[in-house]
């Protein structure tokens, strides 16, 4: 495949439905401090280039919407958006499926011990 534009009717309703070939729209950084300090950890400069830390943000932003529309395409079916519904997106990317299901574990936990703490303190 060629990232040159084609000549016919087909690539451009197919560049529009995909909004790849579209410039990316002007928006507030959202992430940017966090992925400096990821980035950093991952081995790259302590301060890295902007462009850089916003290129990240764009792929980041983009996968995370991305994902999230085809869950809510999943829950529309049945009325309403679950968990589960990311769960079964990734489930095919074992360490990220792997490293969610950790993380909703440890929710789970610390609403436990919340619960717990609040039950001490209406006691005393």
């Amino acid at each position: 495949m060629s990232n040159t534009p084609a000549t016919g009717g087909s690539s451009s309703s197919k560049s529009k439905a995909s909004g790849a070939s579209q410039a990316p729209e002007k928006r507030k950084p959202l992430f940017q401090k966090e992925l400096q300090h990821m980035m950093y950890g991952f081995g790259d400069e302590q301060n890295p280039l902007p462009e850089t830390v916003a290129l990240v943000e764009d792929i980041v932003v983009e996968y995370v919407t991305d994902l999230t529309h085809k869950a809510q395409e999943i829950g529309t079916k049945r009325g309403r958006l679950l968990v589960d519904d990311f769960l079964y997106l990734i489930r095919k990317d074992l360490p990220k499926l792997n490293r969610c299901r950790e993380l909703l574990a440890m929710q789970e936990e610390l609403k436990q011990a919340r619960k717990a703490f609040d039950v001490d303190e209406t006691v005393e």
